[in-house]
């Protein structure tokens, strides 16, 4: 029995001990459990950071902050014993703000969520008079973009609420409810550096929800971390300029520098005002543009696709010398007999039929770029001879991606050889089964901005930057930027380019000629099963020296000699010189007077 006394005594004192242990552990050692209590008298204030500004190449300044308030509820200290005199004050009804409360609480009991958002600078004078009178809610400053010109929407993109798949997709677990994201455009592709990183503030408050300190003298407390200043590498004055021209029109102008990768203008039409998806404005707005028949939220110089048509010759031409196919002076006669042209049948050689544009002169290149006799079949031999051609296309920065700093950049297409198996059967298909492609037609898909680049490439005489309208964060230089040096001899371009200077001076393009300007194009009537065809232009300013390479494409305006050849002309001459010297010009594409032009006695394709 006396043993098992001792036992049980034993036992008894080791949980004392154990116990005792513990609660000096949890008393005295830890302080987990001490701040774990201090929490239910704690209220976390979030501190938002401010959005990073956003500049033009010249120090314009195009987007900044404004400052807007939310109204914020902690549903466990929330108490309003006269609902309706709350809902009198914020011009709610009891019913908008039972469905508020209920919200919040589904989101937590404890912690802090929206209750208004972006709350007016009237209401939020009145607000900070009255909330000592109901615990649980507080304001909480945050901003909202504005802006300092109502174009560029497409290029900015927006900033929104951060949405439950936005959420889900946040592998970094830096977002929370409420937050907000860049939503296309700039604002997504540089979220990070824009963002900043929040910070908070801890209070004591009372019962009543009342602040009565800072919590532990603000040891716990972190400051926000403004988000990095952009510096972009568009001309602000050429874009308006740009935009001003393509107003009313549906289609698309890029203009690069060459020697850089700067994309000057970018060009969306039709487009919208900024602010319209700015703050609580999103919302209301949103639906509106996505419902627009016009599609104004589309990034036509990223995400439109069209055949290249006669601009393409350029690149043909570069690629046929290199393959040695032919020589820059050898002379071809066509007699229209292959395919549809309006250049007369004729002898050609490789700058007279840049100049004047011969689609017969081309299909019969390309035909000797692909049938080149190497096979006895003519099927197989044709199979060999695309491959080659399409990758040495592909190197143009055909049917890939450029690598431009913004979302939703398109591939376009150069049709693959599986493509032609799966239409009409694996060797079972030959050159003249694909020959519109020599013309830049067919299958043939590409976007404005990759012709505004290819324009970049020949006016380097071989090379280019990667397309980027970010130029500097914070005063440093934006790192995704690369030079890519195509496998052609410079010489090989000087042929072509002669003949994009009398396309200008004497052919399809001379509307857009100006003698001081020295502008070097293509015109393109882009074939439109649809409707009226595209007026397109791709083309690069001066000759030497280039200093704006430029594609534009006006959706539904007939030949590319007219819209699309004067709006590029123009805006060459407006970066190029600060002024426009023709006002005749300037109304002819604002007034849309080509589309009531004759028809042309010129080829204008």
């Amino acid at each position: 029995m006396s043993s098992r006394v001792f036992v049980i005594r034993a036992f008894i004192l080791f949980v004392v001990i154990t116990f005792s242990v513990r609660l000096f552990s949890i008393q005295i050692l830890d302080e987990n459990y001490k701040i774990a209590a201090e929490n239910n008298i704690v209220q976390k204030i979030v501190q938002y950071p401010y959005r990073g500004l956003i500049y033009d190449s010249r120090d314009s300044l195009i987007v900044y902050n404004s400052p807007v308030f939310d109204l914020m509820v902690v549903p466990k200290e929330a108490r309003v014993d006269d609902t309706v005199k709350f809902c009198q004050l914020l011009g709610i009804q009891v019913e908008d703000f039972e469905k508020k409360m209920e919200k919040a609480l589904r989101y937590s009991s404890i912690l802090a969520s929206q209750f208004e958002e972006q709350i007016s600078d009237a209401l939020f004078a009145k607000l900070q008079d009255q909330l000592v009178n109901y615990p649980g809610f507080y304001v909480l400053p945050r901003t909202i973009r504005s802006y300092e010109t109502d174009g560029l929407a497409n290029l900015l993109g927006y900033v929104g609420e951060v949405s439950g798949s936005d959420l889900g997709k946040d592998t970094s677990g830096y977002y929370r409810p409420g937050d907000y994201i860049g939503i296309g455009g700039l604002e997504k592709s540089y979220e990070e550096v824009l963002r900043g990183r929040r910070g908070a503030t801890y209070k004591v408050v009372n019962v009543q929800g009342i602040v009565q300190d800072d919590f532990r003298q603000g040891r716990f407390d972190t400051l926000p971390d403004p988000g990095l200043d952009v510096q972009l590498t568009i001309n602000l004055e050429v874009q308006q300029y740009a935009e001003k021209l393509m107003k009313g029109k549906v289609g698309s102008v890029v203009a690069i520098e060459p020697s850089t990768g700067n994309i000057l203008a970018l060009v969306s039409a039709p487009s919208y005002d900024p602010v319209l998806l700015s703050g609580k404005e999103l919302s209301r707005n949103f639906p509106n543009l996505i419902r627009d028949e016009n599609k104004p939220l589309f990034n036509r110089p990223l995400q439109a696709r069209y055949p290249p048509g006669s601009m393409f010759k350029t690149l043909q031409g570069v690629i046929a010398m290199h393959m040695g196919v032919v020589e820059k002076e050898e002379e071809i006669t066509t007699d229209g007999s292959n395919i549809g042209d309006l250049a007369p049948p004729g002898v050609y050689d490789m700058e007279k039929a840049i100049q004047f544009s011969s689609n017969n002169y081309f299909y019969l290149v390309m035909k000797r770029m692909v049938q080149q006799g190497i096979e006895e079949s003519a099927f197989l031999d044709s199979r060999i001879g695309y491959e080659k051609w399409r990758e040495m296309v592909k190197v143009f920065g055909l049917g890939r991606k450029l690598g431009v700093d913004l979302p939703n950049e398109i591939l376009g297409n150069v049709p693959t050889i599986e493509y032609y198996d799966r239409l009409y059967g694996v060797n079972r298909w030959k050159y003249s089964n694909l020959g519109s492609l020599s013309i830049g037609q067919g299958e043939l898909l590409v976007s404005p901005l990759q012709m505004a680049n290819l324009g970049a490439i020949l006016a380097n005489r071989g090379y280019f930057i990667t397309p980027h309208v970010v130029d500097q964060i914070n005063d440093w230089p934006n790192p995704n930027i690369e030079k890519e040096i195509l496998p052609f001899d410079a010489s090989l371009y000087e042929t072509i380019i002669d003949g994009m200077e009398k396309v200008v001076k004497e052919g399809s393009g001379i509307r857009g000629y100006l003698d001081s300007l020295f502008l070097c194009g293509k015109t393109s009537t882009v074939q439109n099963p649809h409707g009226e065809d595209h007026s397109g232009f791709m083309g690069f300013a001066p000759k030497y020296d280039s200093r704006i390479a430029i594609a534009a494409y006006v959706e539904n305006a007939g030949q590319g000699g007219r819209a699309a050849v004067s709006v590029a002309s123009l805006i060459a001459e407006k970066y190029i010189f600060g002024q426009v010297s023709r006002p005749w010009l300037e109304d002819y594409v604002v007034k849309e007077l080509y589309l009531n032009a004759p028809r042309p006695t010129i080829a204008e394709n």
